[in-house]
């Protein structure tokens, strides 16, 4: 028996460093690509691109499918897959629009936004206790997300406003993905979000069509890699550890961002966006650090 009681923590801890290792990976690659989205500009409208990514994404995804297991998908799962992808859908036009449009340190400041949604949402929908904690970690990344856009000192332009909205509309989205991984394989979760993005964005795109280049087809095709790959990490690192243990190693992105915008974007690192960042950074890893202490 104390061989058994000792070993468990062991596996545990194996656990979350695998999940704590396939999150950092997801932050490597959703850098490199918002840095390829970013060298598109705004060639082509922004439900195109996220049309043109997705269906590289299932291209990618083909030689996958005997490895689906499609035959798991029970009728209220695949309702509530379609939901995510539509909500996906959205988020994803959100952030191309605005991607192009402020700097990338911006974007990715905002995007830790996602793990505020993250955890309040997480108090409601998969019925985790909403404490005082989650209350105050709410308040502080408001303060922090006020100096990162700092209304009325500088312009708050449509792509700072569309950001927000992906924030949270991403945050709902893996909010589901969470829940879909106690079920199903990460990699199914990852085709499926794939085509019902795909069939969501296909009207728009089409509307709005304007003829990609061989350059933008190969960006775009790069964006489909970096995305898939990523999405498939973040799952792999949901089904290892807990949301609290996985969410606050995505503000290591903060680094990758200001780094990749400097070197070869020529974008200025603005001080009250990395303060406004790490602002965030410092409560939501308080709050997931007392949680977790609490579980163990």
């Amino acid at each position: 028996r104390p061989e058994n009681v000792s070993s468990t923590p062991n596996k545990n801890q194996f656990k979350m460093l695998n999940g704590i290792f396939f999150m950092v990976m997801t932050g490597l690659l959703f850098c490199a690509m918002t840095a390829s989205v970013k060298s598109l500009g705004t060639s082509l409208p922004a439900s195109q691109s996220g049309f043109i990514r997705y269906i590289f994404g299932l291209f990618l995804l083909v030689p996958f499918c005997r490895q689906l297991g499609l035959s798991e998908i029970r009728k209220g799962l695949l309702r509530l897959m379609i939901l995510r992808g539509s909500l996906h859908a959205i988020a994803v036009v959100a952030w191309f629009y605005s991607m192009v449009r402020i700097p990338m340190t911006e974007v990715t400041a905002l995007y830790y936004l996602v793990p505020v949604f993250v955890f309040i949402g997480a108090s409601f929908y998969l019925r985790e206790r909403i404490n005082v904690g989650r209350i105050i970690c709410l308040v502080v990344a408001l303060i922090g997300t006020f100096l990162i856009i700092r209304p009325g000192l500088r312009e708050v332009g449509l792509g700072h406003l569309t950001m927000l909205l992906a924030t949270v509309v991403f945050g709902m989205s893996f909010l589901l993905a969470k829940k879909a991984t106690d079920e199903v394989k990460p990699l199914l979760i990852v085709f499926m979000l794939t085509l019902i993005v795909s069939l969501w964005l296909a009207p728009l795109a089409f509307l709005q069509w304007e003829t990609p280049s061989f350059r933008e087809l190969s960006v775009l095709m790069l964006v489909a890699f970096f995305a898939t790959c990523a999405h498939l990490t973040m799952s792999m690192a949901f089904k290892a550890a807990p949301v609290t243990v996985t969410q606050p190693i995505v503000f290591l992105d903060l680094v990758w961002a200001a780094i990749v915008g400097l070197v070869f974007f020529s974008e200025a690192i603005d001080i009250w966006v990395i303060i406004g960042g790490l602002i965030i950074v410092a409560a939501v890893s308080l709050v997931s650090w007392v949680e977790l202490m609490k579980k163990n």
